[in-house]
Order: structure tokens, then sequence, then C-alpha cells
């Protein structure tokens, strides 16, 4: 147990561990806050829809030698806010203005990583996710990033969650519904971008969307719902980290597989709690 201990204060004080523990606390935070809206609207493959979009826009930025995170946050934003205004103005079904947004990211980055000559180890690290590789200067933008999407969400959380409910009620109350849609999106997008460097692309989806689902299964109230669901995110991001680092294994794959083990975890307490439950009542009876 000592050497354990021993082992984990001195993976504590190296520089880079420490620069991807504060980042992915706060990716971890912002992903949950942001996924717990996604889930209650049942866009749950949202967030999956726009890291393909920004999959074209890092693309973009290594083929126009931009810095990619930019590019990718420009790209993902007038891609977001364009499927938004389709899917208001037309009778498009929301799940195929996405399958749409998905689809083009993808064909745009495969287009000019063609053009390109091939995929890069840049490329390589944006796809799965390179949280141990961050710089302090990304630390940074990141920490911003967070703290200004987590003010927003605070501060309009309740029209948030109206809208979630019921957007029609919400516009004949007086909501300017449209305008704070947009924004979400707008939140949703950075939020993907912040989290590419701890994940991946190909992953984002997951940490935005499994500590929501896990968290719904307690079945607690909507506010207990969303700290439950950023203690499991951060928990889980702590743990991969740590993991991948003593095993040398993949930061991203890691820290979705906790997730994932904790979401089997709940699910067999839920049906274990469900059982004794019938028991109890059969016994009553």
């Amino acid at each position: 147990m000592r050497g354990i201990r021993n082992m984990v204060l001195e993976i504590l004080e190296t520089a880079f561990i420490q620069r991807a523990l504060v980042t992915g606390i706060a990716v971890a935070v912002i992903c949950s806050a942001v996924g717990f809206f996604l889930v209650l609207r049942r866009h749950s493959l949202f967030g999956d829809a726009l890291s393909h979009m920004a999959f074209g826009g890092i693309a973009v930025g290594l083929f126009t030698n931009i810095y990619p995170l930019w590019t990718a946050i420009v790209v993902s934003v007038l891609a977001a806010l364009g499927m938004t205004k389709l899917r208001q103005s037309t009778k498009v079904p929301p799940d195929a203005t996405v399958a749409v947004l998905l689809s083009s990211g993808l064909a745009l980055g495969i287009v000019l990583v063609s053009i390109s000559g091939g995929f890069s180890v840049d490329l390589f690290s944006f796809l799965f996710g390179s949280i141990l590789l961050v710089s302090p200067d990304e630390v940074y933008i990141i920490i911003g990033l967070s703290a200004g999407i987590m003010a927003i969400l605070l501060l309009l959380y309740r029209k948030f969650m109206y809208i979630a409910f019921d957007e029609e009620q919400a516009k004949v109350s007086g909501l300017q519904v449209s305008k704070l849609n947009y924004l979400f999106i707008v939140l949703a997008s950075i939020t993907v971008i912040a989290s590419i460097r701890l994940v991946g692309i190909l992953l984002i989806s997951s940490l935005i969307v499994i500590p929501n689902i896990t968290a719904m299964l307690f079945g607690k109230g909507f506010r207990k719902t969303a700290i439950i669901s950023g203690a499991i995110a951060v928990s889980s991001v702590i743990a991969g980290i740590l993991i991948s680092y003593a095993a040398n294994i993949a930061t991203g794959g890691t820290i979705v597989l906790v997730l994932v083990m904790i979401f089997l975890a709940a699910l067999v307490a839920k049906k274990a709690e469900r059982t004794k439950r019938l028991a109890g009542i059969k016994a009553e009876a």
C-alpha cells in the first residue's frame, strides 16, 4: 500500500501530469455540464457530430499551417449554427441534421488529409488525444474557455432547463429561444474543441454522454444529477490519467473505459436494488 502511495505521489510531482490533471478536470466539468443539457434534449449524438466537424476544422488548420484548434473552433461553430438554422427553418428532423453535420465534417477532413499526403503525427494526436503533451499555453487557453463556458451555463441555467423540457412553452413564456439555442450551440462547439486534447476527436461524445446517463440511473433531482455527473466525469479523468501513465497506455481510451466501468457498476447496483425492492414487496404480500 505504501509503495502504491509513493508511486502516486511521485507521478503527481511531474509537471506534465499536473498540467494534464488541471486541464482534464476543467474539461471534465464542462463536458458533464454541457452534456447534461444535450442528454435532456435527446441530442446525445450532437457531440459526436461536432467532433467530426472539428476533425474537418483541424484538417483545415494543418493544411493551411494555422493553429488547428482555432480553425476547428471556427469550422465547428459555423457548422453548428448552420445546422441549428436548418433545423429551425425547415422540417428536416434533428437526427437527420446531425447526420449531415457528422458526415460533412468527416468528408472535409478526409479530402484535405488526402490532398496533403496522408495522416501526420499531429493529426493522430488530435484523433486519439494527447493530454500528457499539453503545453503551459494550452493549459491557460483550456482553463479560460472552461471558466467562461461554466459562467454562462450557471447564469442561464434555469432558461436552458426550461428550453430543454418544453421549447414551445418557453417560446410562449417570452424567452428568446432561438438566441439561447444559438448560444448553447456555440458553447457546445467550444466544449468539444477544448476536450480534443483530453480524449481525442473519436471519443469526445463518450465524455459528454456517459457521465450524465450514469448519473440519471440514480434517480435523483436534476441538480443532484448534474453534481453526480460532474463527480463521475472528474473522478474518471483523474483515474484514467494516472492509470494510463502508470501502465503506459492511451489516456483517452483509458478514461472512457473507466467511465464505462462506472456505468456498468451503476447498472448492476440499480438492478440489485430493484431486485431487493421486489423481494421485499413479495415478502410483505
